[in-house]
């Protein structure tokens, strides 16, 4: 009788959030084909601990280095590598042997490890959509120049390689990303110069953190997923549609030349695609969730205004005119969702202080790493300033 297969070794990055808890949830329900090897977090010492007691990782990782004598204390008997400091993620994706490496970190804080995990030849699954909007050429190109790659964990892109499956990425007509449309998709436009944070925070499917949940309310997360969706599926941006879906149950569709179009459904769940991230090519008999066809529904489809959501048409220009100015995008909107939040920007402000950034910029054409983060640097303190 032949050995079973060793599990698949996946390494969290951002293992104490939202994406990473998701993640380990799938390898629980996977034991014996997923383990996880690496555990990463930045600051929360007392989750990570327990998380290294009760998964046995083979290292763990800790940016902040002021809550590694927490760890330590609360971790116990558990005996592994830890790596601690600014660069400690980065570390651990590179020294940790392992078949996938989950990019689950806010913003930009997966571009390093994400970039050292891909120059270990290892295999990305990438939550992060800040990593491509920003540095998507830098990446993608590292990817094909190791043979590795980078599989996403966003819902709507999840559903695009699924609906890929059926045919070929050759004979695509268009991309149609899903949207739900956030919680002001039937607000007049003058209530929403008045609309608060708490408001913009009510989403009403998804719970997410407070950066993406405002994006979403402004549909600049859906522009940031049209950037991403270009670099994954190397698609020009003329081909990748939105389209508004409240009941959030088709998560993308994929029209070939023919007519033909793919679409993929399931429940609002994270741990679907995450679960296809880690474990490609199957269809595990694990389902987190299903749905239930015997309740009567309806399904609906409209564009975006654009009127009521300029951020998505901005980033549609950011990525047609390329080199830095997707990464000015994702600067200046992390700026002015920071001051909104803070009180300090009223709603309406967020796409006005963007447009701005874009307009005072001078885009590189073909930036390295270092000066597509410069960009972004320059975007946010832009926005802060004025």
């Amino acid at each position: 009788m032949a050995d079973a297969p060793s599990p698949r070794r996946v390494v969290v990055i951002g293992a104490t959030g939202s994406i990473g808890r998701s993640t380990l949830c799938v390898i629980d329900d996977n034991r014996g084909a997923l383990r996880a090897a690496g555990l990463a977090a930045h600051r929360n010492a007392r989750l990570l601990a327990d998380l290294a007691v009760r998964y046995r990782p083979d290292a763990i990782a800790l940016t902040d280095a002021a809550a590694i004598d927490e760890f330590r204390a609360r971790a116990g008997a558990w005996q592994g590598e830890i790596f601690v400091g600014e660069a400690a993620a980065e570390d651990l994706a590179r020294a940790v042997d392992a078949e996938v490496v989950v990019l689950g970190s806010v913003g930009l804080s997966g571009l390093r490890p994400g970039l050292a995990a891909i120059d270990a030849g290892r295999d990305v699954a990438l939550a992060s959509k800040e990593v491509l909007v920003v540095a998507g050429a830098v990446v993608m190109a590292r990817a094909r120049a190791r043979g590795v790659r980078v599989l996403p964990v966003d819902s709507e892109h999840s559903a695009i390689a699924q609906c890929l499956a059926g045919g070929s990425i050759a004979d695509v007509a268009r991309l149609i990303l899903t949207a739900s449309g956030g919680p002001f998709l039937r607000s007049s436009l003058d209530a929403l110069a008045t609309v608060t944070a708490e408001q913009a925070l009510a989403h009403p499917t998804w719970r997410m953190g407070p950066k993406v949940t405002v994006d979403s309310a402004t549909l600049m997360n859906k522009g940031f997923e049209v950037i991403e969706a270009r670099w994954l599926f190397d698609v020009s941006p003329s081909k990748i549609q939105v389209m508004i879906h409240p009941q959030s149950v088709v998560h993308s569709m994929v029209e070939f030349a023919d007519g033909a179009t793919l679409a993929q459904l399931s429940p609002p769940d994270m741990r679907l695609p995450i679960q296809l991230a880690l474990l490609p090519d199957t269809r595990q008999p694990v389902a987190p969730t299903r749905m239930d066809w015997t309740v009567p529904r309806t399904l609906t489809f409209e564009p975006p205004d654009l009127r009521r959501f300029p951020c998505l048409a901005q980033a549609y220009d950011a990525i047609a005119i390329g080199g830095t100015m997707p990464a000015v995008l994702e600067g200046a909107d992390a700026s002015a969702v920071a001051l909104f939040l803070d009180g300090q920007l009223p709603f309406t402000e967020i796409p006005k202080a963007i447009r701005t950034a874009m307009d005072f910029h001078r885009p590189i054409a073909e930036p390295s790493l270092e000066e597509l983060l410069a960009a972004r640097r320059w975007a946010y303190q832009l926005i802060r300033s004025l």
